[in-house]
């Protein structure tokens, strides 16, 4: 643009400082070009009230952006007059994705005669995950229409008939995009007698050789698990399955997954950690053993987080101990992480240590202790700046067996642990 040509000042978006490609009015009638208004209310998502940039009023978390388009066509009209002068012409917008056009989509997606076009129902979810993947505001419109709940049926029936359709590692995605409003997950959830949930976990127990991207469709379906088990509460967690937590941790075993999926299948298995019966169902599917196995890779510090907590829910019983202590490397591997990673994972070691001091504590585990370091550890956080009740939890561990460890080279001398009463 020449630098000479003088922009009408009403033609200027108040937020980008451009030329407004696409007005629309706002409620307390500011103009800003759409695409930086969305932006500016998107970035102002997570607070109580977005506000409008010019005037700080607050703006209602519904309400609607008018497009205007007298102003729209001036601007259009000064850029064709000045067109000489190096001035673009301002294409006419799209008009905004409606729930009409939404819906009929979603009737192709659903029809389940067989179609004139036997991909139809695959370009469809393809149509509605580049809708998705364009705008805030299209994704507000899909959810809107009832988006969510199409494709998870579309999941479902792929389970049902047991076929891994066109289609399906674009549903997943698409799910990624539109989120499920609570209640509708609830009301999904408590129609379906688990289909929803059974299907997802079939997806994640699909031979990875016959899906493309196997790794992001199974990624996927785990993230899609999670919120839906999240917002599912109580009511779903209290009906899970063996076969659900089996899948779950197989998939953790395999490492067929992103990491964020290893943190959402981490999630799931936490969230169900309460009930008593799902911890005795993901110790009898192995979960202890496996959860090392991950913690052995030294993961990031929120995975590690995930599982030294699940752990220390596991191992409040007997089985989960035993499976814990069954393993070579446990004990070395939570020793290692205590003092060394955050509060929250000396919090869960501390509690892991002391139920297998108090519980499992027999002469090969004391001794074990010992060659893996654990003991000058907790001698360590008596030193270090912590918690009352972990300094604590530390010195009931030394006392039931300072017997055992006293002779050690690593127990302290005598007269520096003499008033610890050990």
């Amino acid at each position: 643009m020449d630098n000479e040509v003088e922009v009408p000042q009403y033609f200027i978006c108040p937020i980008s400082l451009q030329i407004m490609k696409d007005p629309v009015t706002a409620i307390t009638g500011i103009t800003y070009d759409r695409d930086s208004i969305e932006q500016w209310l998107i970035s102002n998502k997570n607070h109580h009230h977005a506000t409008c940039p010019v005037t700080k009023q607050p703006l209602p978390r519904d309400f609607d952006l008018t497009p205007n388009h007298t102003l729209r066509r001036l601007i259009q009209g000064w850029c064709t007059l000045n067109a000489a002068l190096g001035i673009d012409r301002i294409p006419t917008p799209k008009s905004p994705l409606n729930k009409t056009q939404v819906l009929k989509l979603l009737k192709d997606l659903k029809d389940e005669r067989e179609p004139r076009d036997p991909n139809l129902q695959h370009k469809t979810l393809m149509q509605l995950e580049l809708l998705a993947a364009q705008s805030e505001r299209n994704r507000k419109c899909l959810v809107e229409s009832g988006v969510p709940k199409a494709v998870l049926m579309f999941i479902v029936s792929c389970f049902r008939k047991g076929q891994i359709k066109e289609g399906l590692e674009e549903a997943l995605s698409l799910l990624q995009f539109v989120k499920v409003p609570t209640e509708e997950a609830m009301l999904i959830l408590s129609e379906d007698d688990h289909q929803i949930l059974d299907s997802l976990t079939w997806v994640l127990a699909l031979p990875s050789d016959q899906i493309r991207n196997s790794i992001a469709v199974k990624s996927h379906a785990v993230l899609a698990l999670k919120k839906l088990v999240h917002k599912g509460g109580p009511g779903v967690l209290e009906r899970l399955n063996l076969e659900f937590f089996e899948r779950i941790v197989k998939i953790l075993r395999n490492g067929a997954i992103t990491q964020q999926g290893t943190r959402a299948s981490l999630q799931v298995m936490l969230s169900a950690c309460p009930w008593g019966r799902n911890r005795f169902m993901m110790v009898e599917a192995g979960a202890v053993f496996n959860l090392i196995e991950i913690e052995l890779t030294a993961p990031e510090k929120k995975i590690t987080e995930l599982v030294v907590t699940i752990l220390f829910h596991l191992c409040t019983c007997a089985d989960g101990r035993a499976q814990f202590l069954s393993h070579e490397g446990s004990i070395a591997v939570v020793t290692e992480r205590l003092l060394k990673v955050s509060a929250a994972v000396d919090d869960k070691v501390m509690f892991v240590l002391a139920l297998v001091s108090q519980f499992s504590a027999t002469n090969g585990v004391l001794q074990e202790m010992l060659r893996v370091g654990t003991v000058s550890k907790l001698f360590m956080l008596l030193q270090r700046d912590h918690a009352k009740y972990l300094k604590d939890k530390a010195m009931e561990i030394i006392r039931a067996h300072s017997k055992v460890w006293k002779n050690s080279p690593c127990f302290p001398d005598p007269s520096s642990y003499a008033s610890l009463n050990v």
